[in-house]
């Protein structure tokens, strides 16, 4: 399905965790790391494409998300004629694309890649909300940072200071410096609504899956 320029609709898709890191995909069977994307079907909603491209490459349903914010417009990109079948060359031209700011309420180990029988990535890791550019195809990169910039402003905001603190904590106030050791020995204390603690946040996260 394409409009009058030649462009087929499209959605994009931006999952965060709970750090604000974004979900990054490695294509199968390449070396390119992507944002989970997808075609918007015949009588489609572009939202109703997004959760059924969630599905298909990352196996998240929408009781899974929070939907965060989309971006206003279309945006554009051209795909080089080496890419194009030969049989679509000269009325395909590229992808007109709604990009979602999706946030993660499930669990990691909700992320399935093998949620059909044709999976887009073989690979996946949580990166900063900046992903390197110098690794998505190249024809791609400016409407990845076209859609990052238009969708930070709607960033969950991230605040982890303590709230309240219960009695417990507030007799052994300044006897740590670093405020990690409280939390190892099993004090307790209220976080924000929301938000989580973690002591190592690279032991949470590995990687890639």
């Amino acid at each position: 399905m394409l409009d009058r320029e030649g462009f087929r609709p499209n959605v994009g898709i931006i999952l965060l965790n709970q750090r604000n890191q974004v979900f990054w995909g490695k294509r199968i069977r390449t070396h390119s790391w992507q944002f989970p994307q997808g075609g918007i079907d015949r009588g489609e909603t572009p939202e109703q494409a997004m959760f059924r491209e969630l599905h298909e490459e990352v196996g998240l349903h929408p009781e899974h998300v929070r939907v965060v914010a989309r971006t206003r417009d279309w945006l554009r990109y051209e795909v080089p004629d080496r890419f194009i079948r030969r049989d679509a060359r000269g009325h395909y031209k590229g992808q007109k694309q709604i990009w979602y700011l999706l946030q993660l309420v499930g669990h990691d180990w909700d992320l399935n890649l093998r949620a059909t029988t044709h999976p887009e990535f073989d690979a996946w890791r949580w990166n900063d909300y900046w992903v390197p550019l110098d690794v998505v195809v190249e024809f791609k990169r400016g409407v990845y940072e076209m859609a990052l910039t238009e969708l930070a402003r709607f960033l969950p905001r991230q605040d982890y200071r303590n709230r309240f603190l219960r009695s417990s904590m507030r007799g052994r106030e300044g006897e740590h410096s670093d405020g990690n050791c409280d939390a190892a020995q099993g004090a307790h204390f209220e976080l924000p609504p929301g938000a989580t603690f973690d002591p190592d946040p690279q032991l949470s996260h590995p990687a890639a899956n």
